[in-house]
């Protein structure tokens, strides 16, 4: 089954003359040398970034690093100190009206108003737009619908639950069928199975021919993305495909290791001899010790128990998208 089917079967909705937008071969964001201060801090340190129409781009980086900087240059609200940036073929500084017509954005925060309704919500963000009465009336029945919603449209905002003021936020921020959305850690705070959801409609939505700028912290969703970027203090240190990243930013092995004494053997393993950073990776441990280590699963374990951790369990593992962030992160301290 495909992600546009699973969508459409979740949400029950269709979005009203959406057809697949034509093929355009320029990018839909271009990027040269972007820049921004604030005082003596640099926020944003010459970029370049070339993002394709219609792809699913992650923007990695840890807070502060300058993602949120970024995104408030290329929507046109943030001037840069030096640099070009194009959005859809528009320079962003010079006609920044011009881009914000033709895309869409949702913050972390959902940008909602709590004490108006959702039907209030979406006309406020129609007005916006300037979205015609019979266009409005389409486009209203397909966020309803897409947000489960129907029949809750005089409820206030602020009495929905997260996952679904999450899929209103998604729907006011497209009211307007945008070629591009630019989605600020969207689901922050959200829960595993509203996160799944969410993102089967922003599949269906690039399958549609938009496309999405993603930051996230969840490297799951990363890993979903067609291409990504991983920013650092304002520079970015590593781009391309999951797999391109994975390939050519990881030259160490990855040991998982499962404990339940998490705490005192991860102490034990930042400091054993061999091992060049160990880390909480969701329930269990990593290990990355370099290419050519003697380490395997057995010789690890051994040392383990020896160290009074007899109920250790070690996989040598393929490395993920987490583990090649953090392993980026610890190359620049």
């Amino acid at each position: 089954m495909s992600r546009e089917t699973v969508s459409e079967e979740r949400s029950g909705a269709q979005r009203p003359n959406a057809p697949r937008r034509a093929a355009d071969p320029s990018p839909a964001i271009s990027v040269r040398g972007l820049t921004k201060t604030f005082g003596d801090f640099t926020a944003v340190d010459g970029i370049d970034l070339d993002v394709p129409r219609g792809e699913v781009f992650g923007f990695l980086g840890p807070n502060g690093s300058g993602k949120t900087t970024t995104i408030r240059m290329l929507t046109g609200t943030l001037r840069p100190k030096s640099g070009s940036a194009e959005v859809l073929g528009e320079d962003v500084v010079r006609h920044p009206d011009r881009v914000q017509r033709r895309i869409g954005y949702m913050s972390q925060k959902f940008s909602l108003f709590e004490d108006m309704t959702v039907d209030e919500n979406l006309k406020f963000y129609a007005g916006v737009y300037d979205l015609p009465a019979e266009r409005f009336a389409a486009q209203r029945q397909y966020v309803l619908e897409m947000a489960d919603l129907v029949g809750r449209e005089r409820e206030l905002t602020r009495n929905l639950s997260v996952g679904w003021r999450q899929r209103l936020a998604l729907g006011a921020a497209t009211i307007h069928e945008p070629e591009l959305l630019f989605l600020d850690e969207p689901t922050s705070g959200v829960d595993p199975v509203a996160r799944r959801q969410f993102w089967d409609l922003l599949y269906d939505m690039a399958s549609r021919g938009v496309t999405l700028f993603v930051t996230t912290h969840y490297m799951d969703e990363a890993a979903n993305c067609n291409r990504l970027a991983f920013i650092y203090r304002g520079r970015i240190i590593a781009e391309g495909s999951p797999t391109e990243i994975r390939a050519n930013h990881m030259e160490q092995r990855i040991f998982d290791i499962t404990t339940t004494q998490v705490d005192p053997a991860l102490q034990w393993l930042e400091t054993a001899p061999g091992i060049d950073e160990a880390y909480l990776s969701g329930a269990s441990l990593h290990a990355v010790v370099p290419a050519d280590s003697p380490l395997d699963d057995a010789r690890l374990r051994s040392r383990l128990v020896a160290a009074g951790f007899g109920d250790a369990l070690v996989a040598e593992v393929d490395p993920t998208i987490e583990d090649v962030f953090v392993n980026l992160e610890s190359r620049q301290r």
